[in-house]
């Protein structure tokens, strides 16, 4: 598909489509997605898909690390992680993207899902360092991760499954 590619700057968007699209598939075949895919039966209650449990996963060293993997798994290639200006393109991608079941991966009860959770969860690394750091003890680092994980994931599922129940997600 590259060969065919015409070049110079006539070619210049369809190389970038091409290396998004090689990204991705490198993506979907690391560590980090195989981890995902593991875990998604646990966020499949909270109607969470692979693809985003992956930037659940991919989001425990920086939680701005879920745009851009979500950006990288949708073939998007460079993906900015702004409030000010986001990205159309994951926009659009995540509004497409289906299910094997047909089902959309996304609509509101999963973003408003999704907001709880990264709200009540404490995954950052820095934060959990910083406890370490100050009661000398792995213990509180690792009690904050798992009581507010377990939380965020409770509250996610909660707001999922009852706005199922009411018929918001559809």
């Amino acid at each position: 598909a590259r060969a065919a590619v015409p070049a110079g700057a006539a070619g210049d968007d369809a190389r970038a489509a091409i290396d998004a699209r090689e990204a991705a598939a490198y993506l979907e075949q690391s560590w980090l997605a195989g981890i995902g895919r593991a875990i998604q039966p646990v966020f499949a209650p909270a109607g969470f898909d692979w693809r985003l449990t992956v930037g659940v996963v991919a989001a425990f060293p920086a939680r701005e690390l879920v745009i851009p993997t979500l950006g990288t798994l949708y073939s998007l290639g460079d993906v900015e992680a702004s409030a000010d200006d986001p990205d159309p393109r994951l926009t659009e991608a995540l509004r497409r993207a289906k299910r094997a079941d047909g089902t959309p991966t996304m609509n509101g009860l999963i973003a408003i899902a999704v907001m709880v959770f990264f709200a009540l969860c404490s995954q950052c690394a820095g934060t959990l360092a910083a406890i370490r750091r100050e009661t000398h003890s792995w213990r509180w680092p690792v009690f904050t991760f798992v009581y507010m994980t377990a939380l965020a994931w409770l509250a996610a599922v909660l707001v999922y499954q009852v706005g199922t129940w009411l018929g918001f997600g559809a």
